[in-house]
């Protein structure tokens, strides 16, 4: 059987993480290339559970775990999972028990300046955490620009359309044309 292999697109918020991985999905699906799409965010939503707490990474990687052995029981061997942190090494560990050993990792971080995240997040975030977004937003791109891999492939985003950011990050997996 051959490995999985996983794309984990991450970045600020007011990046694009979510819409840029439904892209890359429409041209994978266009191309026949079989694959799963998770949203990291949905599979640590418990509350009481501050950022920093461990039942929090648990719980996450609990889920992904069993999301994950579903999609391979149906034969798939690809997943794009879009999370703010996923390109940071200690997630590594988690995709490697979840997906299996060998699992083939590819790791784009997605970035944009403050102004573009900030004008983003102001069109996205309605409700009371607005201004709370857009600080955590900076403060988590300093964060990825210190600590990603240096086999993490950065895209920016800035200026630039959702399909075009999309064939950039599918041709950094190398999925289309094996």
């Amino acid at each position: 059987m051959e490995h999985a292999e996983v794309l984990l697109i991450g970045g600020r918020a007011g990046v694009g993480k979510t819409t840029v991985g439904w892209e890359v999905s429409a041209r994978l699906r266009a191309a026949a290339i079989g694959h799963a799409v998770l949203e990291g965010d949905y599979l640590g939503q418990v509350h009481p559970a501050p950022e920093d707490d461990p039942r929090r990474s648990e719980i996450t990687e609990r889920n992904l775990t069993a999301v994950w052995a579903n999609f391979a029981r149906l034969g798939h061997r690809r997943l794009i999972y879009t999370n703010t942190v996923s390109v940071l090494p200690e997630a590594t560990g988690m995709f490697e028990r979840a997906m299996g050993e060998g699992v083939r990792i590819v790791r784009v971080l997605l970035t944009a300046s403050d102004a573009t995240a900030g004008e983003r997040l102001t069109g996205r975030e309605l409700g009371s955490e607005r201004e709370q977004e857009i600080a955590g937003s900076a403060r988590k791109a300093r964060l990825l620009d210190e600590r990603a891999p240096v086999d993490t492939v950065r895209v920016a985003t800035d200026g630039r359309s959702v399909p075009d950011i999309a064939r950039e990050v599918v041709a950094v997996t190398g999925w289309v044309g094996r």
